[in-house]
């Protein structure tokens, strides 16, 4: 969501870049470029004025340090104001163990509210919490439905609403039936409009007042930008809402919403929806998301993904694997699907500091998520023997693989391959037996066997012939070229290009 802002404030800040010292002149003009960038992106026009002299008068100041560069100065100085803009420090739900705890969920129609309510029912069960949905939105077709199907998906109590009931009394009645089911959270799907109208807002304030809520969650789709915030200072108003839940931020829209939303209700975004699936719901850091922004990346967000798919117990069995040499096929395979369930390619490396530009320099060369499904298919393609012992694959055996998996025969000689460098390669760096300290070559293959086991992420398909490019210097597992191999390239260079001068001059 953030890309485009990103994008232009990287270019507002390469005009600090060869500035020997901060001075009223070049921060204007730098903050002339900030401040586009913020309108740019949808942000709300006294928030961005407010923000823009916030950051002048401290850069100015005397709050930046000597040993920081004017440009890195201003960094500082934006992204502390920028975590403070999104609303400082990350909210969680204040909800009570041991006492029945209400969630109201309000928004407009289409805002995201019925999936929302499932995303945090799922995320709270997580937590040790028991949750219990009600339906109360008996006006929209099939809503009552939708939420009982989400509801079957996560086997979670839901109440047995119809069309035919009055919404206080659904909410009224739930709270006696979760009780009953000895379930500690309820959570209330309330009804939208596609606007704000009286009726709504009367049913909304009646639902409050007879149920008690602990906490009521605006819901607002993050592309409809500004009028999200303006729509959010509405129901706020009349229902004095605790926080926001935006939805969608795994779109294309500009982001004005997000960090227009705590300066102008004073309410902080509490989780964000990143994609359809029940599992894609994140609490919100403002710093986490400020340091994106920035093109900083989000390593802490990466490690608690990746924690979430391995357990510390899975991953020593995986270490003691790769030092005995016992890392197969079928180990591998796991890999991949925990890596995917991580996220994209794409969205890792924008987490990695100093790849988050990666992807655009890359052209028209994608990220390599197709070619994991093709790896995918040809291991799923084999017989549980063969995955466990790859060396029994013969060529026939081959043959049937690549007809199995739909590819050619090439791809799944060239897949063995790979996986045997690669397991050579592991077997050395975790000094199993042969291991001489001598690192053999990085096979092209992807995955993430060593996530959470400190083993590593061997090299991807198709990223041959980035070696030279900007920021590829720190990805571990990457093709990356020696200091002697550009030694040598460099001279090959400076000799052609010699070469081609004493031409030049033979002919003249």
């Amino acid at each position: 969501m953030f890309d485009s802002l990103s994008d232009r404030l990287s270019e507002a800040f390469k005009n600090f870049k060869g500035q020997g010292r901060l001075d009223e002149k070049n921060i204007q003009a730098g903050m002339r470029e900030v401040r586009l960038a913020l309108l740019e992106a949808d942000v709300n026009y006294k928030v961005v004025k407010d923000f823009v002299e916030k950051v002048k008068e401290r850069a100015l100041g005397q709050e930046v340090q000597k040993s920081l560069s004017p440009g890195q100065q201003v960094i500082k100085v934006v992204n502390e104001e920028l975590t403070e803009l999104l609303g400082g420090e990350q909210e969680g739900l204040q909800l009570t163990k041991g006492k029945l705890s209400k969630i109201m969920m309000v928004g407009l129609q289409g805002s995201g509210k019925t999936t929302s309510s499932a995303k945090i029912a799922l995320y709270l069960r997580r937590k040790k919490f028991k949750p219990y949905l009600v339906p109360a939105d008996v006006y929209r077709p099939a809503a009552i439905d939708q939420l009982h199907v989400l509801a079957k998906q996560l086997d979670m109590p839901a109440y047995p609403s119809t069309t035919e009931m009055n919404p206080v009394d659904i909410c009224r009645d739930a709270m006696v039936k979760a009780e009953e089911a000895g379930c500690d959270v309820l959570l209330f799907d309330t009804a939208g409009r596609l606007h704000i109208d009286e009726p709504l807002m009367d049913e909304l304030a009646s639902i409050k007042e007879e149920c008690t809520p602990d906490e009521i969650l605006f819901v607002a789709d993050a592309m409809t930008g500004q009028d999200a915030v303006n729509v959010a200072s509405t129901f706020d108003d009349k229902l004095d809402v605790t926080g926001v839940v935006l939805t969608k931020m795994d779109g294309d829209a500009r982001g004005g919403a997000a960090l227009s939303i705590k300066s102008v209700t004073g309410k902080s975004v509490k989780f964000v929806g990143v994609g359809e699936k029940l599992s894609e719901l994140e609490l919100f850091y403002p710093d986490r998301a400020a340091s994106r922004i920035l093109g900083m990346g989000d390593v802490l967000s990466l490690i608690e993904k990746a924690q979430s798919v391995m357990d510390e117990g899975e991953a020593e069995k995986l270490t003691e694997k790769f030092r005995k040499a016992e890392f197969d096929l079928e180990d591998f395979r796991t890999q991949m699907r925990r890596m995917k369930k991580i996220g994209s390619m794409g969205s890792i490396m924008k987490m990695i500091p100093g790849l988050g530009g990666l992807t655009k320099q890359l052209g028209d060369m994608e990220i390599p998520d197709k070619e994991l499904n093709r790896i995918e298919a040809i291991i799923s393609s084999m017989t549980m023997e063969e995955r466990r012992r790859p060396k029994l694959i013969n060529p026939s055996r081959r043959q049937r693989i690549a007809k199995g998996s739909g590819v050619k025969l090439e791809e799944v000689n060239q897949m063995l391959k790979n996986f045997e460098q690669m397991s050579k390669m592991m077997k050395k760096m975790m000094g199993g037996k042969g291991g001489k300290g001598k690192m053999p070559k990085m096979p092209n293959l992807p995955g993430m066997p060593g996530l959470g086991g400190g083993a590593g992420m061997p090299g991807m398909p198709g990223m041959e012939g980035l070696e030279g490019m900007e920021g590829m210097e720190g990805m571990g597992g990457m093709a990356q070229p020696s200091k002697a191999k550009s030694k040598k390239t460099l001279q090959a260079r400076k000799k052609k290009k010699l070469k081609k001068q004493a031409r030049k001059k033979k002919k003249k």
